[in-house]
C-alpha cells in the first residue's frame, strides 16, 4: 500500500530542498511532484548554457552533466531529464494561479484541465492527490502567492519517516490559512487574477523564515 503525501513550501527554493531530500532518501522521481509559482518569472525554458556557463535546469547553481554523473547517470540522461525530477522542470499555466513550473505525474492532469479551461484545476488536481479538499485551498492559494507545493507517493511503511524530511522547511498551514483569512479569504478562486510579481514578492516578506 501507498500513501501520497503533499506539503506547501513559501518558494521553489524550500520546495527544491524537499526533493533533493527525498530522492536522497530513495524516493525515485516518479513518485515525486513540483508546481512553484512562476509569476516573478525567475525560470524560463529559454535558458541555456552559454559562453562560460553549464546547463542548469534545476536552477542550483551544479552542473547538471556533473550531477548526474555523480548519480551514476551519463551526460545523456541529465540532458535528457533523468538526473532527477528537477532537471525535467516545465512551464505551465494554471486557471487563477498563474503561471508556474512543474514536473512530476500531475502535469498531466494539470494541463489536461488548463487547456479545457476547467475552473479550479489545482484543487481537483490535489485532491486526486489525496490532499484533502480544504488543504487543496490552502496550497492552491499558496501556490497563486508565490509559494511552491511537493507531493511524493511512499510506501505506507515509510510515510511517517518521510513526512519528517518534507516537513524540515514546510509552510504550516494551519497558521497560514488563519493569516490568509485575516484578510479576508474565504477559499481558493479559479476566477480571481493572479499575483503580479510585485505582489508575490511582498507576500514573501512576510513569511521570510528569521
Amino acid at each position: 500500500m501507498t500513501a501520497t503525501i503533499s506539503r506547501l513550501y513559501n518558494n521553489y527554493a524550500d520546495a527544491r530542498e524537499a526533493v533533493r531530500n527525498l530522492e536522497a532518501a530513495g524516493v525515485t522521481h516518479n513518485d515525486i511532484n513540483i508546481i512553484a509559482s512562476n509569476a516573478d518569472n525567475w525560470y524560463s525554458s529559454d535558458r541555456k548554457p552559454g559562453q562560460g556557463t553549464f546547463p542548469d535546469r534545476d536552477l542550483d547553481g551544479k552542473d547538471d552533466r556533473a550531477e548526474a554523473a555523480g548519480a551514476g547517470a551519463g551526460v545523456g540522461a541529465a540532458v535528457g531529464g533523468t538526473a532527477g525530477l528537477l532537471a525535467g522542470l516545465g512551464l505551465m499555466a494554471i486557471p487563477g494561479v498563474g503561471p508556474v513550473v512543474a514536473a512530476g505525474w500531475l502535469v498531466a492532469t494539470l494541463a489536461g484541465a488548463a487547456a479545457g479551461g476547467v475552473a479550479g484545476s489545482i484543487v481537483g488536481a490535489l485532491t486526486q492527490a489525496g490532499v484533502s479538499k480544504e488543504d487543496a485551498d490552502i496550497y492552491a492559494e499558496g501556490l497563486r502567492r508565490g509559494g511552491a507545493v511537493v507531493s511524493a507517493r511512499v510506501p505506507d511503511a515509510d510515510a511517517s519517516r518521510l513526512q519528517a524530511i518534507m516537513d524540515r522547511s514546510a509552510v504550516n498551514v494551519r497558521e497560514r490559512a488563519a493569516a490568509y483569512r485575516q484578510t479576508g479569504w474565504q477559499s481558493f478562486n479559479a476566477k480571481e487574477t493572479p499575483y503580479t510579481a510585485d505582489q508575490v514578492r511582498k507576500e514573501r516578506e512576510l513569511y521570510m523564515r528569521r
